[in-house]
């Protein structure tokens, strides 16, 4: 097998970047103590094309772990694993493991719907139900038998509303349309209506690319509230955005998971040369 040589070359702020093939340390923060999801060899397929490659990575517990990396590297791909949406697409098949605490996530024999409760996902274009404000975040309550009497389900949606920051705002209008609220606060009712029924990870793919400033605040700091309760992954194109809020990053290439570790050591001093060039804009 042939052998690759590690050069060190001399940097300014004394960095090395290393290839990750030669020198694990690219690598060596995909692994947590006590992780809420384990990912190990994890592979993608539509049909012929091979869009994720050998993927390992550790979900951690009460963290943000953002992915990054240029447009059709497969971060979106790789995070819609973690509760099965790819299998919406009939020429998609994953290979390798994905447990969640300990039940394997594609198990044959688990309930997608009860998966899809416990891993909840918030899509890039806010996508509330067209039902009322209320019917929103009851309907994933009634369909998962979640609230037995009505002021059960009355107490859930206020806490509810109330933990994205939207109660104030909207409880004098339950019964308007999710659809009449502004963009923020449309994204952040469908943020509600996934933590309404106590998940245990949250997916946000671009949760805040539709949104004006302002409204990304609020969703940045609410995301960074919900980790007291939940594990949450982002895909985010916006490397502040990143450094902002996540604990952890991993940078995503061709398919490929480059490089991940804590957000400030991968800002700051990377060890894979892609990851550079990425974050000081020479390619993506």
């Amino acid at each position: 097998m042939a052998t690759t040589e590690t050069t060190a070359e001399p940097r300014n702020d004394n960095r090395i970047i290393i290839d990750p093939d030669t020198d694990p340390r690219a690598l060596e923060a995909a692994y947590v103590d006590d992780p809420r999801m384990k990912c190990r060899d994890v592979n993608v397929y539509y049909a012929d094309f091979h869009a994720i490659h050998n993927v390992d990575l550790d979900i951690a517990k009460n963290q943000v772990v953002a992915f990054i990396g240029p447009s059709g590297c497969g971060k979106s791909t790789f995070l819609r694993c973690l509760n099965r949406m790819n299998d919406i697409i009939d020429i998609c098949r994953v290979t390798g493991k994905i447990t969640l605490d300990t039940d394997d996530v594609y198990d044959p024999k688990i309930d997608v719907v009860s998966l899809r409760r416990r891993v909840g996902m918030v899509f890039q274009k806010p996508n509330p139900f067209p039902k009322s404000i209320y019917d929103n975040i009851a309907y994933g309550l009634r369909i998962h038998g979640m609230a037995s009497t009505r002021h059960e389900v009355e107490e859930t949606v206020e806490a509810s509303l109330r933990r994205v920051g939207l109660w104030d705002e909207v409880k004098d209008r339950l019964d308007m349309s999710g659809t009449s609220l502004s963009g923020g606060q449309q994204q952040r009712l469908c943020i509600a209506r996934a933590i309404s029924v106590n998940p245990e990870v949250v997916l946000m793919d671009e949760p805040c690319s539709a949104l004006d400033p302002i409204a990304t605040g609020i969703i940045e700091e609410l995301i960074r509230e919900l980790t007291e309760l939940y594990s949450i992954v982002v895909v985010t194109h916006s490397l502040q955005q990143a450094a902002r809020i996540s604990d952890r990053t991993a940078f995503f290439h061709l398919g490929k998971m480059i490089e991940v570790g804590h957000t400030e050591k991968i800002f700051t001093k990377p060890y894979h040369k892609l990851t550079e060039e990425y974050l000081t804009g020479r390619f993506g």
